[in-house]
């Protein structure tokens, strides 16, 4: 289906005030092009006084006729004023509400769709499209489809006009229209992989800027200012070329049509003065003629900017559309967890990759009970964060089975899966705004008395409180303002405020001294007795009280038991113990 099929199915719910806004537009054109007629009647009445057309309705006082066509020429000219207005606000407004509606489908269908998706994506493209290209989209319907459609309706009533009243004059006055339109199909295949590519381009333009203001600590320690200036200015000439591909030959089509107009105004101008001269057309139609042949003319002359601003929409549209066809691969169940759930996990000879050469986790099979504390411990790239992904169901597995209080997580809603479990990652993510929103994150409905409880639980109450302005300090884009240890613990306090049966640490105390570690792991054991708590760390000092402890290496459980026995297995864990302690 061609972009702008897709983006008339998307109008469909738009289409009653489309239909408005069309009428408007129609009745606007029609009112802009009375003033020629009225200019016609005018000389009408000058040259043939008491003879005049408008003397046959017995108005025979040439100045009468006159003040006649005076009022109806203000009537006319307010009309065209109001219809105007009427359009604007109209097609403005339709123009809003699709670009809403992009948007936010566009970004509801890339939240739902597949981590492994995120992996090959750059978020400067996504960017680009949900932004730049929905903008763009949105430029051609606030202007260029309401141009199209006055020059459609200009040239059938011009048309009418010109059939009526001298229909020899009139073939060949529109020999260029047909010209134009295959010129128009012509420029229409140039054009669109031009676009395409300025499109492109872009998104690798965004996509620079997003990875480098994202990574400005990083550009100034390497003090590397002046490559990645270079790097984007090489690709902001590519994206300006791309443009001045696309420019030259999109600019070229406005002189071309004005050539082809100007030959049909040519025609009225002689064929239709030789009739008025020889006595078969009167003065006053031969005026209309010339006139109306202008206003024919100036929106012709307009489609090539029209034209062009409608092959970037369509180039911007292609990108949308192929964004929201991505196909959703991780299809979500229909069961729902209990409110009271209990947070029994358990793997059963679960195998997974990310891709078909190296498989990650081999046949793990583990049970964690209600209120237990479950640690999982490995070297680096032996699968234990990979573990805490399949449980989110962020992918899914190849073979085997994994299920929360006996019911297979491929049962269960997205939603009501992930709501049962409260994770603080090792790449902890704090948001752009105040302490207070980060820690509160995703919970409308809350008591201040709960945010200070995880505050403190988390060991982040005394520097939350040493803040500024404490609550509402602002904590700079992903919490720049703040120590590691500092952002360590708010989300962590972000996790003990949701307060799931399920509580997950994925290296939860990595960016904190040991100092703050011993308290956050004091508190951790006050806050964990009622829930599930999955923890994977390398400090094996935060887990000598879990209650029980399994080892991973090259993606197979190796050992399992508690501290104390795995210590004196003198295997893996054993050895791990022994480095860390100097033992």
């Amino acid at each position: 289906m061609s972009p702008l099929n897709q983006v008339i199915n998307y109008t469909k719910s738009l289409k009653i005030e489309i239909y408005i806004a069309s009428f408007y537009s129609v009745l606007n054109k029609i009112f802009d092009l009375a003033p020629p007629i009225l200019i016609g009647a005018a000389v009408e009445v000058v040259v043939n006084k008491e003879n005049s057309f408008l003397a046959k309705f017995g108005f025979e006082e040439p100045f009468t006729q006159l003040l006649l066509i005076a009022f109806a020429t203000l009537l006319v000219w307010g009309l065209e004023s109001v219809f105007e207005y009427l359009f604007s606000v109209k097609w403005r407004g339709i123009a809003q509400k699709l670009q809403h509606i992009l948007r936010r489908d566009t970004y509801n269908h890339v939240q739902n769709l597949d981590m492994n998706y995120f992996e090959d994506k750059n978020s400067g493209q996504l960017i680009s499209v949900i932004s730049d290209d929905v903008n763009q989209l949105e430029r051609f319907l606030n202007d260029g489809f309401n141009s199209i459609l006055q020059v459609i309706t200009t040239v059938v009533i011009v048309g009418f006009i010109f059939f009526y009243s001298a229909p020899s004059v009139a073939i060949f006055s529109f020999l260029p229209i047909p010209i134009i339109l295959f010129g128009s199909f012509l420029y229409q295949k140039k054009l669109q992989p031009l676009y395409s590519e300025v499109r492109g381009r872009v998104g690798l333009l965004n996509e620079a800027l997003v990875n480098n203001f994202r990574g400005i600590a990083t550009i100034k320690s390497y003090t590397a200012e002046d490559f990645e200036s270079k790097k984007l200015d090489e690709l902001s000439l590519s994206y300006c070329e791309s443009n001045e591909k696309a420019i030259k030959v999109s600019s070229a089509f406005g002189p071309l049509i004005r050539m082809a107009v100007v030959m049909g105004f040519i025609a009225t101008l002689l064929l239709g003065g030789k009739l008025t001269i020889a006595g078969s057309l009167s003065v006053g139609v031969y005026s209309v003629l010339v006139f109306m042949t202008q206003r024919l003319l100036w929106p012709l002359t307009r489609l090539g900017a029209t034209f062009d601003m409608y092959q970037r929409s369509m180039a911007s549209a292609s990108r949308i559309f192929n964004l929201l066809d991505t196909p959703i691969k991780l299809i979500e169940g229909t069961k729902e967890l209990p409110p009271a759930a209990k947070g029994i996990v358990e793997f059963k000879n679960v195998d997974f990759s990310y891709s078909e050469d190296a498989k990650i986790l081999k046949d793990v099979s583990f049970k964690i009970n209600a209120g237990e504390m479950f640690a999982i411990v490995g070297s680096t790239g032996s699968g234990k964060s990979t573990i805490v992904k399949l449980l989110n169901r962020f992918y899914d597995i190849n073979k085997g089975e994994i299920s929360i209080d006996g019911i297979n997580i491929k049962d269960l809603k997205f939603k009501s899966l992930r709501e049962k479990m409260s994770l603080v990652s090792q790449e902890q993510y704090l948001f752009y705004g105040s302490v207070e929103s980060n820690v509160a994150y995703g919970q409308d409905d809350y008591k201040k008395e709960d945010l200070e409880r995880s505050a403190e639980n988390s060991e982040a109450k005394d520097f939350i409180n040493s803040m500024p302005q404490t609550w509402d300090t602002k904590i700079g884009e992903r919490g720049q303002k703040l120590s590691g240890g500092q952002q360590q613990r708010l989300t962590i306090a972000r996790a003990l405020m949701k307060d799931a049966p399920i509580l997950i640490l994925d290296e939860a105390t990595s960016s904190v001294d040991n100092e703050t570690e011993a308290a956050i792991q004091r508190s951790l054991d006050k806050v964990s007795k009622k829930k599930t708590t999955i923890v994977i760390a390398h400090r094996l000092s935060t887990i000598v009280n879990a209650d029980k402890i399994i080892v991973l290496d090259h993606g197979k459980v190796v050992e399992q038991g508690t501290h104390d026995e795995l210590v004196q297995k003198d295997g893996m864990y054993s050895k791990l113990w022994k480095v860390q302690t100097g033992l």
